[in-house]
């Protein structure tokens, strides 16, 4: 199996936690959960998991926190800081981090004593007015 697919399954097999996360969210905190957020944090999570077993020794390790928004973030042992690649309509595939910078509210990177730390900030609710939450106009 190639390293790509090992981490697509890996990314999709991430999904479920954050499922069940944010599903405890709403009924045991009773805090709203857009579909919107439901699977915008499916996504991220899929992604960032994918690209840590794509491109780090080791499995990595996923933490999911609430606030006034899903923080999700997955720590991998690569030193190395993710990058954005240029845009190239022939590229296929490696745009994971173009997709969670589109839909987060928020991201950083930041280096541990091993390896980093990758974090994606998603807006738990959208406005009244069906605009994302927290998301400002350019």
């Amino acid at each position: 199996m190639s390293p790509r697919c090992r981490g697509r399954r890996h990314g999709a097999a991430a999904r479920r936690p954050a499922i069940g996360f944010l599903t405890d969210v709403q009924a045991v905190h009773g805090l709203p959960v857009s579909e919107r957020a439901m699977g915008m944090t499916q996504l991220v999570v899929s992604e960032l998991v994918t690209n840590a077993v794509n491109y780090a020794p080791g499995p990595p390790m996923l933490d999911l926190q609430i606030g006034g928004a899903v923080r999700v973030s997955v720590w991998d042992s690569d030193p190395v800081l993710p990058d954005v690649s240029a845009t190239d309509p022939q590229r296929v595939g490696r745009h994971g981090l173009e997709i969670t910078l589109a839909v987060s509210q928020g991201y950083e990177v930041h280096r541990e004593p091993v390896g980093k730390r990758v974090t994606a900030l998603i807006a738990l609710a959208d406005d009244p007015g069906g605009n994302i939450a927290g998301r400002t106009a350019p």
